[in-house]
């Protein structure tokens, strides 16, 4: 299940990047200060993260201004961003290890598969379990965007990272949702702010080591070999890992010809 997550990376990337923040509502300043993180604050953020690398910015994107935004609101998208496809890619890590050990649910669509090569696997689905779930993180994807619950938005002081609790609001939701996606057992609803911070940026490095992982569990999946340490662990897949509803592209269509 956790890699069928990776397949709608892309997509849900798509989303956001044509995305405007709204500006913070007016109980949004009430329940709490608003604040916009700055490119010193990800210098500090990076050096807690990693003392040793500490702030590594090739690209210099903690100095860019996206698509007419300050550079504070630019920050505050690239935080959540990253955050955001840090959780991603951790659930399609696990996903793609669990599912590669033939495990998976006991009921139809999935017994009917038979692969144990997770690209395969979302390959077998029926393009209605596949819309399925595309919908339904789309719908994920507009629920941590609207902010019912009056929170800023992230490139508008709010936290990034942040999605609001189900149960915040229930009358914005045609029926109950179920567990909310952040603590849904409540565990940390007592700890202290120094283990909540301390829990934050343990996320992030898990979340960038996952983004590596399951992308080398893909390349090495498509290119046996380009991973060496994964040389033989991973089932090859001759199918298209960026296309969700096929299993192949003729990339000579996307061919640059000079003078055509």
């Amino acid at each position: 299940i956790g890699f069928i997550f990776h397949k709608m990376l892309v997509a849900g990337s798509s989303l956001s990047l044509s995305y405007v923040a709204p500006a913070a509502p007016a109980a949004a300043v009430r329940g709490g200060a608003v604040r916009m993180e700055s490119l010193s604050d990800l210098k500090t953020l990076a050096t807690g993260l990693n003392p040793v690398v500490g702030y590594w910015d090739p690209l210099k994107l903690g100095e860019a201004e996206f698509w007419d935004n300050t550079n504070e609101e630019t920050i505050g998208w690239l935080r959540h961003a990253e955050i955001k496809h840090g959780r991603v890619a951790m659930a399609g890590f696990v996903g793609f290890i669990v599912q590669a050990n033939g495990i998976k649910f006991p009921w139809a669509p999935f017994n009917a598969i038979t692969s144990t090569s997770p690209p395969e696997q979302w390959d077998q689905l029926p393009d209605a379990a596949k819309w399925q779930i595309i919908l339904g993180v789309g719908f994920l994807e507009w629920w941590s965007e609207i902010r019912v619950d009056g929170t800023p938005h992230y490139m508008k002081g709010g936290k990034p990272g942040y999605v609001p609790d189900f149960d915040a609001t229930p009358d914005q939701l045609p029926h109950w949702v179920g567990l909310n996606l952040y603590d849904p057992l409540k565990w940390s609803k007592g700890a202290s702010a120094e283990k909540k911070q301390k829990g934050l940026l343990t996320e992030l490095n898990n979340g960038r080591l996952a983004m590596l992982g399951i992308m080398g569990f893909v390349s090495e999946a498509k290119v046996p070999g380009s991973v060496p340490l994964l040389k033989g662990l991973v089932a090859p897949y001759t199918g298209e890992v960026m296309a969700p509803f096929a299993t192949d592209i003729d990339w000579s269509s996307w061919a640059y010809i000079p003078g055509a």
